[in-house]
């Protein structure tokens, strides 16, 4: 598959994807990184993909970036006698620690948490935001709810608590075991799930230790509350539509998925767009008019990444979707008003020498006659990220000595990565072979130039202070 796009395709693997044969597939329809989702699936099964997807980049030349998705805390109810019940608008319906079987009148929530954080007057969804209670007395124990929204409630449906802070970690002790295993592995990237705070990241953090980026989910309001700082911490985010849209009003998830989209432009952090986008193709050929809108609406908005769930996880035809989100994208980013839809981010301020390099580099990809690429040389990756956050529109190659950060950048908006052990052995070679692979990419034209940015010493991390023009002969 060409590299012909700015915009990444992350898919979900499961049943439907996890054969040798089926992925490769994907890869080809052009799928730039896999979701191992922890949710779903054995040690064994996650190991027997790892391998897969990384002897089938081998394979193909590809930097398949592979990201490990923790399942975080999953608030459920019980059992019921009869496996499900009806709960009817306007009656009274108790949620308790006792784990006997429920019924019309009361269900186990096993989570204390839950009952030392509510208070009269909130509200409580079941089912994916289908049935919503209202507290209206709560001790340590027990919840007496009223009905505001009935319907069926059957075994171990999930429940969102809008606006309510609960005192746990985002990380479970299923999560950190998951955690060590994937790290074990060598995943790219860990997703972290039910973010409420900056400190669930800080946590995150302190554990990972450098060996994989992290990607904060979010679908808290609360996490929303502290955008900025969440964004800080992290090495990326994603727009997790699905509890996003169950935990605030449904109205308000285009506006917060501009909102953080212009915010992780603004600190250089990649942002994946996620949940429902062709979400009708987990069982039919084609999509709806409204789901291509909505993965171009995310394109057009600068997403680094579209994602797709269940549609390549479960659903009927994995390769056609993937194929499908490639062709909208590449319509999209074929539109000549698509870089003015966009609106590259006003810079400011540069915070830092590397910052005010990368911006300097693509205003002048602006003004120089015949630019074909840019090349970041860098050893962490971060650099690029700040690069790609200009979307200037050329292609961006990261030449860098190490596969790690390599993996790492497929995720990344416009982003090429080249391995090459040499590259920071020698000042002089830098020219050389900024143009070796510019030319072996097909991006060069005769007589144009290529923008290059390095760091003196060379391969110091954080240390890009150098912006070059190279004449292709």
């Amino acid at each position: 598959m060409p590299y012909n796009t700015h915009t990444k395709i992350l898919a979900t693997l499961g049943p439907a994807s996890e054969s040798r044969a089926t992925l490769e597939k994907l890869v080809d329809a052009g799928a730039d990184a896999f979701r191992f989702n922890f949710s779903h699936g054995t040690y064994a099964e996650h190991e027997q993909n790892y391998k897969t997807v990384r002897e089938i980049a081998q394979k193909k030349k590809r930097h398949i970036t592979i990201v490990a998705d923790l399942q975080g805390p999953k608030l459920r109810v019980g059992q019921f006698e009869k496996g499900e019940v009806i709960l009817k608008t306007g009656q009274e319906f108790t949620l308790d620690l006792d784990d006997s079987l429920g019924n019309e009148k009361r269900v186990c929530l096993p989570h204390k948490e839950i009952f030392a954080a509510v208070k009269k007057g909130d509200v409580l969804l079941l089912n994916d935001g289908n049935i919503a209670l209202e507290v209206k007395s709560a001790d340590k124990k027990h919840a007496l709810t009223k009905v505001k929204v009935g319907g069926k409630l059957s075994d171990h449906k999930g429940v969102n608590l809008p606006n309510i802070s609960l005192p746990i970690s985002a990380l479970t002790e299923k999560d950190r075991k998951d955690l060590a295993f994937a790290l074990k592995l060598g995943v790219d990237w860990i997703s972290l799930s039910f973010v409420q705070k900056a400190k669930d990241v800080r946590e995150a953090r302190e554990l990972i230790a450098g060996r994989a980026l992290i990607i904060s989910k979010l679908e808290k309001p609360s996490a929303i509350e502290e955008l900025d700082e969440v964004i800080r911490l992290s090495d990326a985010v994603m727009v997790a539509r699905g509890d996003l849209g169950v935990e605030c009003p449904i109205q308000n998830v285009p506006v917060l998925q501009k909102r953080i989209l212009h915010a992780c432009r603004k600190q250089a952090k990649p942002v994946i767009v996620a949940t429902q986008m062709l979400e009708s193709m987990i069982g039919a050929p084609t999509p709806t008019r409204a789901e291509v809108s909505d993965v171009a609406t995310a394109v057009y908005d600068g997403a680094d990444t579209v994602m797709l769930s269940a549609e390549t996880a479960v659903g009927q035809y994995p390769a056609q979707t993937v194929k499908m989100m490639h062709n909208i994208i590449k319509q999209v980013e074929n539109d000549p008003h698509y870089f003015d839809c966009m609106q590259r981010y006003n810079q400011e301020c540069c915070v830092s020498e590397a910052e005010g390099i990368t911006y300097a580099a693509s205003e002048l990809a602006d003004v120089l006659p015949n630019a074909c690429a840019i090349v970041t040389y860098t050893a962490s990756g971060f650099t690029t990220f700040s690069m790609a956050k200009e979307r200037n529109g050329l292609p961006i190659l990261a030449i860098t000595p190490n596969l790690t950060v390599a993996r790492r950048l497929g995720i990344v908006w416009g982003v090429r990565s080249i391995v090459d052990e040499e590259v920071f052995h020698s000042f002089d070679r830098i020219e050389d072979i900024a143009l070796r692979y510019v030319k072996e990419c097909g991006y060069a034209k005769k007589g144009g130039y290529i923008i290059s940015t390095a760091g003196f010493p060379l391969g110091r991390k954080g240390m890009t202070n150098l912006l070059h023009t190279i004449r292709i002969p």
